[in-house]
């Protein structure tokens, strides 16, 4: 392949020329499709006095979804609003909506799916029409292909057994009274509940007494706003787009703030999810915010962005059918939950959320398979392959590798807990199984009552084929991958800076290796399939059994892999890849916890940045907050965050003119904290020496920051390259790629043999 074809690109799709009558009937379809005021032709209807208007409010008008839509129509001034009419296909919904000044709004139902007219008239004036298109409350809207099987968790999550909607033996048994099947459901509608919680001196959430009394432990709580209530909230479950979703909000107090909260975790789909605790997120619902909550935006259950941000999307627009407009909805959440903050304000704007906090993020999940595909072959060329090299029982030299944070005594669980330990090991140990391998399935007992039986052994349990509407399928019927590896130079910065050789470069880099095909892998052993560990010989925490190896020890280099350049472009196209186009108020704020080798490795706030960066170079809408971990977490400086972002979108909303970057309060900037919470400092320069040639910010002094395997090989900090450009061995030594090193003829001849397309080249 040649090198310029090795760079996945986005595809922007151009406007040719069009007629001046051409533009114009495209500019009215795009009004009514996204719901934007149409008022009357003033051919028809005279001046702007006597417009009518008409838009959604509650979603976009080609994504209405649920059967139902919030809606206003603008009045022009010598239009009497008592005279305005207002039909759905016809039929006089006027009633439905409430005066307002200059406007009607109110919740138009009975829309059927597909596409409706609605059509505001008025004496001695024209009218004013909207399309809207409804989608069913089970979705899709824009996500594709629904993905079956699909495991109901109803009963778990308090909505009593999933609705039948077929007798065709797919699905979810669902029984009757007496324990017979009565039919199954594929899509797991659960019934709507509401209930009232309170919160208990103990720090729980109790159901309210069903007699009306008052609980001796009930407590109060004083929200945003200053006024002081029972905290006594009032939650709504029920299904949307066929995952669970939480609206939970004080039942007197609510401060028309909304947080939409997020969670984390990696999971591989065909499930409908699990509603833990954080819906009742008790630093937002005691200060009066109403709290989003929907296992379709929890990672935990899918890793599907596009999927996630549809569902977002659908429980928003629920929520303000039934609450109305708030002042702002702000994202807060951690790891997965904070990837899906950029994500959805880089594809959807302000739709989902006005403003962001997320958590122990990464810029997206879809560029981390990259570098997290080289953690277990390198963890395995260090154990086993070059075991006899002594720099590797130093742990510590291992970051020279995975450019991860590594420990010489944090216990290591696969050695018996001998210390000695990686973020390779401690944070990423189990993702190559879980999101490379089809055949390996974690299970879950709930599966033994979905039919068919043996419906498991139809599912390819990979990342990739949990998004294949996003990345397709290959001709041997697999789900396309983007990992890649090929003219990775593993270990380049190491050998630049001395501390491993050339022999050890080339040795390194010529058995490293890859992953086998998916069509080729086979199932794992221990510790991943339990009953495997009883045979010593089974134990492989690597995967070894699934890496393209070299055949005779070196001498013939162990393959590389070639991602799919289609997949790596539908990433791209699709949005799941964090380019950095974003212009909300973000406060993106993490614990440090490199010393703990936790997964969520520090740099990758910086990553986001610099994407925002490239993007239009500027990213002055976010800021780094870091508060300090060790020896433990401590201080939480979300609610403090939650406080500068109201100070923000108060300004915003009073001076709109000066935008999100304008409108930044004192305490939105740059800052670091110790483990009490205490400031260390803050302001612009705090972080210097990250992403520039400056010296190192009082921050960054504070809190060192690691790499990746790719950084290590000489990619950009920022990530997100799938497949590098590359260069001929020839051209690198003349560039002097390898530092001080001039490779003989030979070592020349040994790199063309182990790089024989070329070598990465970043630039």
């Amino acid at each position: 392949m040649s090198t310029s074809e090795s760079r996945p690109n986005v595809v922007r799709r151009g406007r040719g020329p069009r007629t001046v009558a051409a533009s114009a009937v495209l500019a009215l379809t795009t009004l009514l499709s996204f719901g934007v005021a149409v008022p009357a032709a003033a051919g028809a209807g005279g001046g702007s006095g006597q417009r009518l208007g008409i838009e959604v409010l509650s979603s976009r008008a080609d994504q209405v979804s649920g059967g139902d839509a919030l809606i206003r129509v603008s009045v022009g001034g010598r239009i009497d609003p008592g005279s305005v009419r207002v039909t759905r296909n016809g039929a006089d919904v006027t009633g439905s909506l409430r005066a307002d000044g200059r406007e009607l709004r109110g919740v138009v139902d009975g829309l059927r799916d597909g596409s409706n007219v609605l059509r505001a008239t008025a004496r001695g004036t024209g009218a004013g029409t909207l399309v809207i298109r409804n989608h069913p409350d089970s979705g899709p809207i824009f996500s594709g292909p629904r993905q079956y099987p699909f495991l109901c968790r109803t009963e778990q999550n308090g909505l009593g057994q999933p609705v039948v909607d077929n007798q065709d033996g797919q699905g979810m048994r669902v029984r009757g009274p007496d324990g017979g099947v009565v039919g199954w459901s594929r899509d797991c509608a659960g019934r709507t509940v509401v209930d009232r919680l309170y919160r208990a001196t103990d720090g729980s959430f109790k159901p309210m007494p069903s007699d009306g009394s008052r609980p001796v432990d009930l407590t109060t709580t004083t929200t945003l706003d200053g006024r002081t209530v029972d905290y006594v909230v009032r939650r709504e479950r029920g299904t949307i787009n066929r995952f669970v979703y939480a609206i939970t909000l004080l039942e007197e107090g609510w401060n028309r703030r909304v947080i939409y909260r997020f969670d984390g975790g990696v999971a591989i789909g065909h499930d409908q999810g699990r509603l833990p605790g954080g819906h009742l997120y008790h630093d937002g619902l005691a200060r009066g915010y109403a709290v989003l909550y929907s296992t379709g935006t929890r990672t935990a259950t899918h890793y599907n962005l596009v999927l996630g941000g549809e569902t977002a999307l659908m429980l928003k627009e629920h929520f303000v059918e039934e609450y109305g407009v708030p002042l702002y909805t702000v994202g807060v959440g951690g790891s997965g939950g904070g990837i899906q903050q950029y994500i959805y304000g880089q594809n959807h704007g302000t739709r989902v959320i006005d403003a962001a906090i997320p958590q122990y993020s990464y810029p997206d999940m879809a560029t981390q398979t990259t570098h997290v595909g080289d953690c277990e072959l390198l963890e395995y060329y260090m154990d086993v392959t070059d075991a006899a090299n002594p720099k590797w029982r130093d742990w510590e030299n291992r970051t020279w590798l995975i450019g991860m944070n590594a420990s010489a005594t944090v216990p290591n669980p696969y050695r018996g807990g001998a210390p000695g330990s990686t973020e390779c090991v401690e944070g990423w140990r189990g993702l190559t199984p879980l999101a490379l391998n089809p055949r390996w399935f974690p299970g879950d007992p709930l599966w033994e009552q979905m039919d068919p039986p043996g419906v498991t052994e139809t599912v390819q349990w990979t990342h990739w084929a949990d998004l294949v509407n996003i990345y397709g399928t290959d001709a041997s019927g697999y789900a396309r991958s983007t990992w890649d590896n090929v003219g990775v130079q593993y270990g380049l910065s190491a050998l630049t800076s001395g501390k491993i050789t050339p022999a050890e470069f080339l040795d390194l880099n010529a058995r490293v290796g890859s992953w086998r095909p998916q069509s080729e892998m086979v199932p794992e052993g221990c510790p991943f399939v339990s009953t495997a560990c009883a045979d010593p010989a089974q134990f492989d925490p690597w995967s070894s059994r699934n890496m393209r190896l070299s055949s005779d020890g070196g001498s013939t280099p162990a393959p590389r892999t070639t991602g799919d350049r289609r997949a790596m472009r539908a990433a791209y196209d699709s949005g799941i890849v964090f380019t950095g186009d974003i212009d909300l108020p973000i406060i993106d704020w993490r614990h440090y916890l490199e010393e703990q080798l936790d997964m969520h490795n520090a740099h990758q706030s910086f990553a986001s940045r610099q994407r925002m960066r490239d993007h239009d170079g500027r990213a002055g809408n976010q800021v780094i907050w870091f508060t300090d971990a060790r020896p433990a977490e401590a201080s939480d400086q979300t609610p403090e965050a939650l406080a500068v972002i109201d100070e923000w979108m108060s300004n915003l909303r009073s001076q709109p003119w000066r935008g999100v970057v304008g409108n930044r309060p004192a305490l939105a900037v740059d800052r670091c904290f110790r483990t009490d919470g205490v400031e260390i400092a803050r302001g612009d320069h705090v972080w210097d020496g990250v992403l520039d040639n400056r010296p190192a910010g009082p921050c960054t002094r504070y809190f060192p920051l690691y790499g990746t395997s790719r950084t290590v090989a000489g990619g950009p900090l920022a990530g997100g390259v799938y497949a590098c450009d590359r260069q001929p061995v020839r051209t690198a030594i003349a560039r002097g790629v390898y530092g001080s090193w001039r490779p003989s003829e030979t070592e020349r001849r040994r790199l063309e043999q182990i790089f024989p397309t070329g070598v990465c080249d970043y630039r």
